[in-house]
C-alpha cells in the first residue's frame, strides 16, 4: 500500500518537472529575436507566436478541462492555440501575422493559466482517480505527466523551428566548441535471431507512457546486419555526389514527384556555396562535419538504402538490435539498466547540434551498435499503426489514432533536443515521409 507520504512526495517530484519544463520553453523564446516572433521558419507550420499561447492553452485545456473543472476565463485563446497543424498533402497555413493576438496579450493569458492552474495543484493531493471513459483509470498524476512530456516534446519542436530561422533572426547563447571531427571506420555488425519486446505493460501505477506505446508485445525477429553507426554527412556526401538526387529510380513516384517539385538537391541541413558544402548549426555556418549523422527525410533516407543495395530497419530490427542480448534479457537502454548518463549520448538538452557518430562508446548496445539513443530520432521502414490492444486517451483522443493514415513512419531512439524522460524504450515518434526539417538520422540494415 502506498502512504500519504509517498503520494506527496511523488507529487511534488512531478511539479518540480513541471517547473523545470517551463523554464526550458521559456527560455527557448529567448532565443527568437523579438521582431521574429511573427516569423513562419517553416511554410508548413504555424508562426512562433502560436507555440508561445499553445503549451499554456495545452495545459488549461487538458488540466483544468479534464482534472479540475475550472471555469474558463478566455475561450478565445483556448482554441485558438490548442491545435497545432500536420499537413501532408501540401497544403499550407496562409495566415497572416496580423491574424494573431499581441504578444502581450499572449504573456498575460500564460500568466493567468499558470497561476490558476498551479494553485489548484498546490491544493489538490493529486489522489482521485480520473477520466476513466475507456474502462482504464488515469489519475491526475498521469495526466499531469502527459502535459510535462508534451511540454518537453514541443521544447524539440520548437528546436528544429529555431533552426530554420535566418541566423541574425535569431539571439545566440554563449556556446562551448564543437566537437573535433574526423576518420570513421564504417561496418556492419550481425544481429543474432531472437525477440524484440514492443511497447509497454498497461497497468495501474505502472511506468508512464503515450497511448501508442501500449500494449507490450513480443515480435520474433531473423538475423541481419545493422551499420554500427548512423549514417553520416560524409557518407551521404557521396551519394549526392553520384547523383542520388538525379536517379527517379532510387525514389517511390511520390517521392520523386517532391524532389523534382520543391527541387531538393541535397538535404535542408546543408549549405552549397560554389563547390563546397557548410553545415546550418543553430547558431552559426561550418565547414560540413563529415562524421556527423546527417538529417533528412524518411524519402532521402530510402533511397540512400537502396543506393547503397541495403534497406531501413524494421521498427523490430531497430529494438533488437538496440536491447537484444544474447542471453535473452532486454535491458531498459542500449548500455544496460542504469540511468542515461551525458557519457551515453547526446541527449536531455546537452546540445544544440549533433556530435560525431563515434562520440559515445559508452552508450553501445550488447551487439556492438552505437549512437542508438540521441544524436539524431531514426528513421524505420514501419508504418506508424496502433500496437495490439491499443485505446485512445480519452482525455486526448487524436494524439495518435488521428496519425493512424498510412502517412507517416515511426522513428526511435532520440535528438540532442529529446528530454531524458522520452529515452525510453517504449516511446515511439513519427512523422510524415517528406518532411526534412526534424533531426532525424538513419542506419541501414541487410538480411
Amino acid at each position: 500500500m502506498t502512504s500519504t507520504s509517498d503520494h506527496s512526495q511523488g507529487k511534488h517530484r512531478l511539479l518540480r518537472r513541471l517547473a523545470a519544463a517551463r523554464r526550458l520553453t521559456d527560455s527557448l523564446f529567448d532565443v527568437i529575436h523579438p521582431k521574429a516572433l511573427y516569423d513562419r521558419p517553416i511554410p508548413e507550420r504555424h508562426r512562433l507566436v502560436f507555440y508561445l499561447g499553445h503549451l499554456e492553452a495545452f495545459d488549461w485545456n487538458l488540466l483544468a478541462g479534464h482534472v479540475y473543472g475550472l471555469n474558463s476565463f478566455h475561450a478565445q485563446f483556448n482554441r485558438l492555440f490548442a491545435f497545432g497543424i500536420d499537413p501532408v498533402d501540401g497544403g499550407l497555413p496562409a495566415d497572416q501575422p496580423s491574424d494573431w493576438p499581441r504578444q502581450d496579450e499572449i504573456r498575460e493569458y500564460n500568466a493567468r493559466a499558470r497561476e490558476r492552474l498551479d494553485a489548484q495543484l498546490e491544493r489538490d493531493s493529486l489522489l482521485v482517480a480520473a477520466a476513466a471513459g475507456d474502462g482504464f483509470s488515469y489519475s491526475p498524476e498521469f495526466i499531469l505527466n502527459v502535459a510535462i512530456e508534451h511540454r518537453l516534446m514541443h521544447a524539440e519542436t520548437l528546436a528544429y523551428l529555431l533552426h530554420q530561422l535566418p541566423l541574425e533572426r535569431k539571439v545566440a547563447p554563449r556556446l562551448a566548441p564543437l566537437p573535433a571531427t574526423g576518420p570513421i571506420a564504417h561496418k556492419m555488425v550481425e544481429v543474432t535471431a531472437g525477440k524484440a519486446t514492443l511497447g509497454s505493460p498497461r497497468a495501474p501505477g505502472g511506468i508512464f507512457g503515450w497511448d501508442n506505446e501500449f500494449e507490450e508485445h513480443t515480435v520474433t525477429v531473423p538475423a541481419f546486419a545493422i551499420d554500427a553507426y548512423k549514417v553520416t554527412n560524409g557518407q551521404f556526401l557521396e551519394f549526392v555526389r553520384q547523383g542520388g538526387y538525379e536517379q527517379a529510380s532510387l525514389w517511390t513516384e511520390t517521392n520523386w514527384d517532391w524532389i523534382q517539385a520543391q527541387n531538393i538537391q541535397h538535404p535542408q541541413f546543408w549549405v552549397r556555396r560554389s563547390d563546397t558544402w557548410f553545415y546550418r548549426t543553430m547558431f552559426a555556418e561550418i565547414p560540413l562535419p563529415l562524421d556527423w549523422p546527417v538529417y533528412v527525410s524518411h524519402a532521402e533516407a530510402a533511397a540512400y538504402a537502396r543506393w547503397s543495395k541495403k534497406a531501413l530497419p524494421t521498427e523490430a530490427q531497430w529494438h533488437r538490435a538496440a536491447y537484444g542480448t544474447s542471453a535473452g534479457v532486454e535491458p531498459d537502454f542500449p548500455w544496460g539498466d542504469t540511468p542515461p548518463q551525458p557519457a551515453c549520448g547526446n541527449f536531455d538538452f546537452q546540445s544544440w547540434d549533433p556530435t560525431p557518430v563515434t562520440a559515445h562508446p559508452a552508450g553501445r548496445s550488447s551487439y556492438g551498435v552505437e549512437d542508438l539513443v540521441g544524436n539524431g530520432w531514426e528513421w524505420t521502414s514501419t508504418l506508424f499503426e496502433p500496437f495490439p490492444g491499443f485505446r485512445p486517451f480519452p482525455f486526448y483522443p487524436g494524439y495518435s489514432a488521428n496519425f493512424f493514415d498510412g502517412k507517416h513512419y515511426v522513428m526511435k531512439g532520440g535528438s540532442a533536443r529529446t528530454a531524458e524522460c522520452m529515452l525510453r524504450r517504449s516511446f515511439r515518434n513519427w512523422f510524415q515521409p517528406r518532411y526534412p526539417y526534424v533531426y532525424t538520422a538513419f542506419r541501414c540494415v541487410s538480411s
